[in-house]
């Protein structure tokens, strides 16, 4: 069964959220940088990477699915930022805002007896369940770590690990 032109139009949409997703990332990196955080940095550019893989997927779905990828203008990412905590609060709330919408492509594959991208949706609504997951441990690390220096200090120290 090929796409709807409806599931189609909302993939390619999808792809441009996730397409945004590294793009928002990769600004947060460039703040990051320029503030001397670079291990923080580096687990952005991860991620930023992460979602490039993540919009492929979508990409090649729709071209599995005997779809065709329109590819979407994106909107300027926020580039000024307080804080890394500021940037990973951002990076949260993003996570939520894809969730939302992965989970609305899934509610419409089923509605439309969507088998195959239900599936495929399958992954991301897990994926995503980590990306939550994984930003709010950020978040609450870098409360915990409040304004002390030290307790900053080591926590970019273990985002440069990330790979």
């Amino acid at each position: 069964m090929a796409l709807s032109k409806g599931m189609q139009e909302a993939l390619n949409e999808q792809v441009k959220h996730e397409m945004f997703s590294s793009h928002l990332y990769l600004s947060m990196v460039t703040w990051l940088e320029a503030n001397n955080w670079p291990g923080f940095a580096n687990w952005m550019k991860v991620q930023a990477k992460e979602e490039t893989s993540h919009a492929m997927k979508f990409f090649n779905h729709i071209f599995d699915r005997g779809g065709r990828v329109t590819l979407q203008a994106l909107e300027k990412p926020q580039s000024e930022f307080k804080s890394p905590l500021d940037i990973f609060e951002k990076a949260l709330d993003h996570e939520k805002f894809i969730t939302g919408s992965i989970n609305k492509l899934n509610d419409m594959a089923i509605r439309e007896n969507d088998y195959a991208t239900s599936s495929m949706l399958k992954w991301f609504i897990d994926e995503q369940v980590e990306e939550e997951k994984n930003a709010q441990k950020n978040v609450d690390d870098l409360r915990r770590a409040g304004d002390h220096l030290g307790g900053l200090l080591i926590l970019d120290k273990n985002a440069k690990k990330r790979e």
